[in-house]
């Protein structure tokens, strides 16, 4: 009923403030409560309404007035143009994958698992926990919490083969996320304007690092199997890079996961030239079909640089990683990080330390597995029925979606405009080549929101794609 009421004095009162001037006095609370026969918490909510709208504004102690409407005055910025000067080098869009989808859409675009997918449970208990605690109140180290530097080393040394020595706590520094290490690291270890090797395609997070700090990529080609040894030993040889960035498992966007013969060549090529492998593990919690085993844990000579980050598998709020690197090249990542972000917030570290050393972390783990395998099919199946134009040529084994290659014709970004037009968003492949695209792509997120959906928006592709084919 106050609804009812409050819904009523709003509408009358719209009427009345378009024939009132700016500035002009609503009449008082208990004049409103007399002519609309309501009660004071029915009026006060509608002007609560009318307020929120912009209709008016409330002087505490005065009334409500009819709110002025102030046209925005044009600002000259023109200074700015000599103070900035040109550019030093192109700026990189945000990606599509970071776009925000309108709540009646069907997101396929995003990078991001579904908060269905996320130990919740787990990540309220543990803000509240750390909030109590002086994680809440004081400075951690400049590498991180000990003792989660502790448990970051101590995930990658499980993994080590007899004869290797797992790497030590103090091998690990902590970041805020995995972005800010990544331009860290090719800072320390390419350094501007000096070559650095990535995948084709990449991570697109990767290749805005490298223009944001100013190394030079040199891209090889990588399939549904990984990168071709010889074409890297090429690149090596021809550019004197002396390090590779590259994703070995479950590989962003390809879904690529490294043969154990193809992870010995890639090892013995970066010991060969002296160089290091940025071995970029994101999807380390993600395996559907396989477990991952980092290249890292095979390497104590220090040529590999490990990089786990859990955002994803945690929460997009706890934006936390790990880093391990041994001698020289951790001291001068360390020095660099410091100078740039000094430490990471300890109520974030202590946060993501509580998650991951809870038991009921690793169940929440196996639990994803299955629905990250549910959700994949449900998406395949839905391509291969209403997008048959289209070939996914590897079903990933883990990570979060499919790489999909459409006829050579396809104008992928009318695809896209079409696409989202229609209510389906959805990420062109164009931004994970670090050169010029191989191919006509489309990246789909499987572990996204309403997998009910999935056939609708494969629908919606595939025939906003046969109207380009006919």
């Amino acid at each position: 009923m106050n609804d009812d009421s409050s819904a009523r004095i709003v509408a009358g009162l719209h009427e009345w403030l378009a024939a009132a001037p700016p500035g002009a006095r609503l009449p008082s609370s208990r004049a409103l409560v007399a002519q609309y026969g309501a009660s004071p918490v029915t009026v006060q909510k509608a002007l609560r309404t009318l307020a929120s709208q912009g209709a008016v504004e409330t002087r505490p102690g005065v009334g409500t007035f009819v709110r002025a409407v102030r046209v925005p005055r044009p600002h000259d910025y023109g200074w700015q143009t000599a103070a900035l000067g040109p550019r030093t080098r192109p700026v990189q869009q945000l990606s599509r994958a970071l776009h925000t989808a309108p709540n009646d859409a069907i997101a396929l675009h995003s990078g991001y698992p579904d908060r269905e997918l996320l130990p919740e449970r787990l990540v309220r208990s543990a803000f509240a926990r750390a909030a109590r605690g002086d994680a809440a109140i004081t400075r951690s180290p400049a590498a991180g919490l000990p003792e989660l530097q502790a448990w970051f080393a101590a995930e990658l040394g499980s993994a080590a083969p007899v004869g290797v020595t797992p790497p030590a706590p103090s091998d690990v520094v902590v970041f805020p996320g995995s972005q800010t290490s990544l331009s860290t690291t090719f800072r320390a270890l390419a350094g501007p304007g000096r070559p650095l090797v990535v995948e084709s395609p990449t991570y697109w997070g990767a290749i805005l690092a490298a223009q944001q700090v100013g190394v030079r990529l040199v891209p090889v080609p990588s399939g549904p199997q990984g990168p071709d040894p010889d074409e890297l030993a090429r690149a090596f040889e021809q550019t004197g890079a002396r390090a590779f960035y590259a994703q070995p498992r479950f590989a962003n966007p390809t879904g690529a996961r490294w043969s154990p013969g193809l992870a010995d060549d890639v090892l013995r090529l970066v010991r060969e030239h002296g160089a290091y492998l940025i071995e970029d593990d994101w999807a380390h919690d993600f395996g559907i079909t396989h477990d991952t085993v980092p290249l890292a844990s095979r390497d104590d000579g220090g040529h590999v640089v490990y990089l786990r980050s859990l955002a994803k598998s945690v929460s997009p709020a706890v934006r936390v990683a790990g880093l391990v690197a041994r001698g020289p090249a951790r001291e001068r990542i360390l020095a660099d990080t410091q100078a740039e972000s000094m430490y990471v917030s300890g109520m974030l570290q202590a946060v993501a330390l509580d998650v991951v050393t809870q038991p009921a972390w690793r169940t929440h783990l196996r639990g994803l597995r299955q629905q990250l395998a549910g959700r994949r099919d449900l998406l395949l199946g839905a391509l291969r029925e209403h997008v048959p134009s289209a070939r996914v040529e590897a079903v990933p084994q883990g990570g979060l979606n499919v790489w999909v290659r459409l006829p050579d014709a396809t104008d992928v970004a009318r695809l896209v405009r079409d696409c989202e037009t229609a209510g389906v968003i959805v990420a062109g492949g164009d931004e994970w080549f670090p050169a010029e695209p191989a191919g006509a792509y489309l990246r789909l997120n499987y572990s996204g929101p309403n997998p009910g959906a999935f056939p609708e928006g494969a629908r919606v592709i595939g025939e906003m794609l046969a109207r380009q084919e006919g």
